[in-house]
C-alpha cells in the first residue's frame, strides 16, 4: 500500500511540475514582431550576431506588404549603378528624399538611410538576391532603383530570398502568433518580452532582452487612415489584410511618441477595379498619364502626392496609362498586369483610345507631341525631367488608374539606434522598431523605392543595437 501510495505521489508530482512547465514563460535574446522585410533582415541579422530570435508573424505567411513591393529598393553608390555608368552620390539621394518629405523628415535618420544603403543592397546580394537591374522612379534626379534583371517585382524575389535565410539559420519563425501585449517592469519603463496569442486563442509568454516592432503600417485599416485623414474616405488600398497597426495597442501602456501620423500616401497608379498597383517604373521607363479627354496633362515623374492631387483634378478623378511594347519589354513586372487582363492592347493608337473610350485624335495628338519633346530632350510643357524613349512601337496599351492609399509615413518615433521614444523624451529601454511601424524618415510623402530601403537599413540597425544589448 506504502508503495502504490508513492508511486501515485511521483505521478502527481510529474504531473504538476509538466503543468508548472507549459505556463513558464519560454526565454530567448530577441523577439521580432511581423514578418515583412524588416522583421525578417532584423531576425537575420541578430543571428548572425549570435543572438537567439523568435519571430512572430500573425498571418499565415511571411512577407506583409514587402512581398507586394514591385519597383525596388533605393541604393546609392552601389556597384550595380557603377557597373551601369551611373554617377550619383550620397548627398543628391539625401537631397531627392529631403525634397519628397518637404523638408520635415528627421534629418539624422535620413542620413543614416542613405549612408547604409549601398551596404544593404550588397548584403541582399550577397545573401542571392538579383538587384542588377537600376532603374529611375518618379521624384529621383538620377537612376538608382534596384531591381531584379529585366525589371521583375522585387518583392517577389526578395521575400523567398529572406525565407531562405530564416530557415538556413534554424531561426524559429512562427506564423499565425499575434503579439497582443509587451512585457514590463512595475513601472512600466522597461520591455522584458511579449504576450502572444495563437490562431487558436492560446495566450503564451516570451521573455527576451530586447524587442523589435516590425508589424507594419495601418493601410488595410480604413477607420484609423480616414481618422488621420479624413480626405482618404473611400479610397481602395495596395495594402496586405494584415496591414491594421498593431503597433499601437501593442506599445499603447509605454506612451510612444508618435510622428507623422496624418501623413498617409496615396499611390497614384491602382488599377480601380482590383485594387492592384502599377508599379511606378512603367511611368520610370516612358508610359505617359493622359486624361478621359486624352489630353496629358502633368509631370509623370512628380511626387506621388502632387501626382495623386493632378490625377484627381481629372474627369472622372481618374487617367490612364499609355505606354507601348518597348516599355513593355523592358518590365516584367507587367506580366502581371497582361496575365490579369488589366490592359488594353491595340495595334495603333486611334485603336487604343476607341477601346479605352478616349477622344482618339487627341490622344494620338498628345502622344506625338511627347514624342517631340522626347526627341527635343526637354519636356517644355509639364517639366518631366526624364524622357527615356519615344512611344512609337506597337503594340499600344493602356490602362485606367486612380490614386489609392499605399503607405504610412508616420508611426513610432525612433532614434538613430532605432529605439522607440517615449512621449516624455527618453527611449523605452530594451523596446525597438523598423520599417512602416516607424516615422519621422519618410515625413510628408515617401519616394518611391525608399520603403525597402528604409525597411532592410533599419531593420538590421535595430538588430544590431538590440543584439549588443542581449550580449551584456
Amino acid at each position: 500500500m506504502k508503495k502504490v501510495l508513492l508511486a501515485f505521489l511521483g505521478v502527481a508530482a510529474m504531473g504538476a511540475l509538466c503543468l508548472f512547465c507549459l505556463f513558464l514563460p519560454e526565454r530567448t535574446d530577441i523577439v521580432v514582431v511581423g514578418g515583412g522585410a524588416a522583421g525578417m533582415s532584423a531576425a537575420i541579422e541578430a543571428t548572425e550576431r549570435g543572438c537567439s530570435v523568435v519571430l512572430l508573424e500573425k498571418m499565415s505567411y511571411l512577407g506583409g506588404n514587402s512581398l507586394r513591393a514591385t519597383g525596388g529598393m533605393n541604393a546609392a553608390c552601389t556597384e550595380e549603378q557603377k557597373k551601369n555608368g551611373i554617377v550619383d552620390s550620397l548627398d543628391s539621394y539625401y537631397q531627392d528624399t529631403m525634397k519628397a518629405g518637404h523638408w520635415l523628415n528627421n534629418k539624422k535618420l535620413v542620413r543614416l538611410l542613405v549612408r547604409n544603403s549601398a551596404e544593404s543592397v550588397s548584403w541582399l546580394e550577397h545573401m542571392g538576391l538579383d538587384l542588377s537591374d537600376v532603374g529611375r522612379l518618379a521624384g529621383h534626379s538620377i537612376s538608382r532603383t534596384h531591381r531584379p534583371a529585366g525589371g521583375a517585382p522585387i518583392g517577389t524575389s526578395l521575400i523567398p530570398v529572406l525565407t531562405g535565410q530564416l530557415n538556413k539559420r534554424g531561426i524559429d519563425v512562427r506564423t499565425e502568433n499575434r503579439v497582443i501585449g509587451l512585457l514590463h517592469n512595475q513601472k512600466g519603463t522597461e520591455v522584458f518580452g511579449v504576450l502572444t496569442e495563437t490562431r487558436e486563442g492560446r495566450q503564451y509568454k516570451i521573455k527576451a532582452s530586447a524587442v523589435i516592432i516590425a508589424s507594419g503600417g495601418f493601410g488595410s485599416e480604413p477607420a484609423l487612415y480616414v481618422k488621420m485623414d479624413p480626405d482618404l474616405k473611400g479610397f481602395k488600398t495596395t495594402n496586405q489584410p494584415g496591414a491594421t497597426g498593431d503597433y499601437l495597442s501593442i506599445v499603447e501602456g509605454f506612451h510612444p511618441a508618435l510622428v507623422d501620423m496624418s501623413y498617409i500616401q496615396t499611390h497614384p497608379t491602382v488599377e480601380p477595379n482590383n485594387g492592384v498597383l502599377i508599379t511606378e517604373a512603367v511611368r520610370g521607363n516612358g508610359a505617359v498619364l493622359v486624361n478621359r479627354n486624352g489630353y496629358r496633362f502633368t509631370d509623370e515623374l512628380a511626387f506621388r502626392d502632387i501626382l495623386s492631387r493632378e490625377i484627381l483634378k481629372q474627369p472622372e478623378k481618374s487617367a490612364y496609362l499609355i505606354f507601348d511594347d518597348q516599355i513593355r519589354k523592358s518590365l516584367s513586372a507587367t506580366d502581371t498586369y497582361f496575365a490579369m487582363n488589366l490592359i488594353t492592347k491595340a495595334d495603333t493608337l486611334s485603336e487604343l483610345a476607341e477601346m479605352l473610350g478616349i477622344h482618339p485624335i487627341v490622344l494620338s495628338q498628345s502622344v506625338q507631341r511627347y514624342n517631340q519633346l522626347v526627341m527635343l530632350g526637354k519636356d517644355r510643357d509639364f517639366g518631366r525631367n526624364d524622357l527615356p524613349s519615344e512611344i512609337i512601337h506597337a503594340p499600344f496599351y493602356g490602362i485606367r488608374i486612380v490614386p489609392a492609399v499605399h503607405y504610412c509615413m508616420g508611426g513610432l518615433k525612433i532614434n538613430e539606434k532605432a529605439e522607440v521614444i517615449s512621449e516624455s523624451g527618453g527611449p523605452i529601454k530594451r523596446l525597438f522598431a523598423a520599417g512602416e511601424a516607424t516615422g519621422g524618415i519618410h515625413a510628408a510623402t515617401r519616394l518611391g523605392g525608399n520603403s525597402l530601403a528604409d525597411a532592410v537599413t533599419f531593420g538590421r540597425i535595430a538588430a544590431r543595437e538590440a543584439a549588443s544589448l542581449a550580449r551584456r
